[in-house]
């Protein structure tokens, strides 16, 4: 039975880090997953990939099925989840190819399910706590191990999640800036909501490939430039995953 699962964002849908892999379907109440799971062992511990897009990357943000994604998790018996995602900075000192271990999130998302609960049971409101959304024992984990590698990381990061799949325009930009947000994705809301419903301890890596469109002295953010980044750093973020692994349980 795999102990964690990886969720795994943009160019990472390679799952060649496992030993003795294998493809396991899966089906939900709410759905099927994204894709198949590849499950395998990371150092000796066996682990979960699920292509959050689908192995084509043929899934758009606002179309994935988070619900049955995390369900499907929880039915394998992962006790955590590790997410990697590309993102746009919103801070001058994050720049290109920084690792974020986040610790907060903005929803700024519309039109997706956020909650395994569209109705109570009497007696049972399941309003669930969110103020720690990123669990705190993991986060130390990937920030030490970062640390220990000499990767250029930064400890904490609070990501606003957008709709998508188009960029913001400079004013949403600015206005995400003025919130406090330090980079900008189109997958952790609802994802780690969900994850946090269902009782598992979630983490992510954040990699920062852009600048979004704040800043006036740097082309706009473009889809071909965040793969550009993503594939010339993507081993920064196998190795801390790889890494890290062993410690996160």
């Amino acid at each position: 039975m795999p102990k964690i699962a990886i969720i795994g964002g943009s160019g990472l849908e390679n799952p060649t880090i496992l030993k003795n892999a294998k493809s396991v379907e899966a089906q939900t109440p709410y759905g099927s997953p994204s894709s198949d799971f590849k499950i395998g062992e990371i150092e000796g511990v066996e682990v979960a990939i699920l292509s959050r897009h689908g192995r084509q990357h043929t899934i758009t943000p606002t179309h994935v099925n988070n619900q049955a994604n995390i369900q499907a998790i929880k039915n394998l018996g992962c006790t955590h989840i590790l997410a990697t995602t590309a993102c746009g900075s919103l801070q001058e000192e994050i720049g290109r190819g920084d690792l974020v271990v986040l610790d907060q999130f903005i929803d700024f998302t519309r039109f997706r399910k956020n909650t395994f609960f569209d109705s109570f049971k009497p007696g049972n409101l399941n309003h669930a706590p969110m103020a720690e959304p990123f669990d705190k024992n993991m986060r130390e984990t990937l920030t030490n191990t970062a640390k220990k590698l000499g990767l250029k990381y930064h400890p904490k990061g609070t990501v606003i999640t957008i709709e998508g799949p188009r960029f913001s325009t400079r004013a949403e930009s600015i206005m995400f800036q003025s919130w406090g947000a330090d980079v900008i994705n189109m997958s952790t809301a609802p994802e780690c909501m969900l994850a946090n419903e269902a009782g598992i301890p979630y983490a992510a890596i954040a990699m920062s490939t852009d600048y979004d469109c704040w800043k006036t002295d740097e082309e706009p953010v473009t889809w071909e430039a965040v793969l550009e980044v993503f594939k010339s750093n993507v081993s920064n973020v196998i190795n801390l995953i790889v890494d890290s692994i062993p410690r996160l349980t």
